[in-house]
């Protein structure tokens, strides 16, 4: 049985088996039902690991023993193979989460956490900067940054990056909103904007801007910003520079008070949209 590398890959990726579990698979799958060593001679696979792949896949619901001699395995329909790992990773994703919540008020924590604070006395205020690469990444981070406001929170971003924060990170505003940060954003507020300014303007204050310029400034001490236009990099490829630089980023909030001044309220741009 001749399989594509390429397809062999994919199965790979979607289901998280290894080389020699999709090549038994799939040659399982062309059989419906086989032996150990039928499946080893179909899928070139050592006769000595066909067995523990087996095994394994069994475990993991894309096979069934069949009773009798010699053994035989059939081959699990692929649809509700899809749903059993659907539900195996929701079941692994939820454990490993209850793990994780379980450490909150543990010793493990608190070590970690007096580690982590020793670490940062030691470090000088321009060493705390960093790279930050890929959406999901740079996300991630830009969250921290903004759960740590105590003051203020300037953002300016595009048409599009307005609508992401919106919907990833108005969980975040609201919290800082109650502590009484004051949040500023600055976008191109156009008709697809529309539903993201009405989200978003019961905690932030919303201006139209044509600048396409990327950054997010908190309490005039830490600042992130994107180099790179979010309409010409995919996601994967997004790039963010993270500084704790306090006389820069309170440079670049005076230049954006500047700016502010003379950019109209969000609400303007959508009349008679």
């Amino acid at each position: 049985m001749i399989v594509k590398e390429e397809f062999l890959s994919k199965l790979r990726r979607y289901f998280s088996l290894n080389l020699y579990e999709v090549k038994i698979w799939t040659a399982l799958l062309s059989r419906g039902v086989s032996t150990a060593g039928e499946l080893s001679d179909i899928a070139n696979v050592p006769r000595s690991r066909s067995y523990d792949v087996l095994e394994s896949l069994e475990k993991k619901g894309f096979v069934v023993m069949k009773l009798g001699k010699p053994i035989k395995y059939i081959a699990v329909a692929p649809q509700e193979v899809v749903e059993r790992v659907k539900k195996n990773m929701r079941e692994d994703a939820e454990n490993k989460v209850k793990r994780l919540e379980q450490l909150k008020g543990t010793d493990v924590l608190q070590e970690l956490s007096t580690l982590h604070t020793q670490g940062v006395e030691l470090i000088e205020p321009s060493d705390l900067s960093g790279s930050l690469k890929g959406r999901h990444n740079l996300y991630n981070h830009l969250e921290l940054t903004l759960r740590n406001a105590e003051e203020s929170v300037v953002l300016m971003t595009t048409s599009q990056g307005l609508m992401r924060k919106v919907e990833g990170l108005k969980p975040t505003f609201e919290k800082i909103k109650k502590r009484g940060v004051k949040i500023r954003i600055a976008a191109p507020i156009t008709k697809e904007t529309k539903n993201a300014v009405k989200d978003i303007s019961k905690v932030a204050e919303v201006r139209h801007t044509q600048s396409q310029a990327r950054f997010c400034i908190v309490d005039g001490k830490e600042l992130v910003f994107m180099i790179l236009n979010d309409k010409d990099v995919h996601p994967t490829y997004d790039v963010g520079i993270w500084v704790n630089t306090p006389f820069f980023a309170n440079a670049l909030q005076n230049l954006f008070d500047q700016s502010w001044k003379g950019m109209k309220p969000a609400e303007n741009n959508l009349k008679g949209v």
